[in-house]
């Protein structure tokens, strides 16, 4: 799911330099959506393997 956001922050960047606003914004809006699910599964499965004891690896 990272490398989603990853490639519609690259996509928002080459259309906001090309001047491309509407499709910036939307791609810009899919990543910033994606990278914050990405970032609330990794808070989830972390303290999920806390609660479960198993140290980090």
């Amino acid at each position: 799911m990272l490398s989603w956001a990853l490639t519609f922050f690259i996509l928002a960047v080459i259309a906001a330099v090309l001047g491309f606003t509407g499709i910036a914004g939307a791609a810009a809006s899919i990543a910033k959506i994606l990278f914050f699910v990405f970032l609330a599964l990794l808070i989830v499965s972390a303290l999920a393997g806390a609660l479960r004891g198993r140290p980090p690896v």
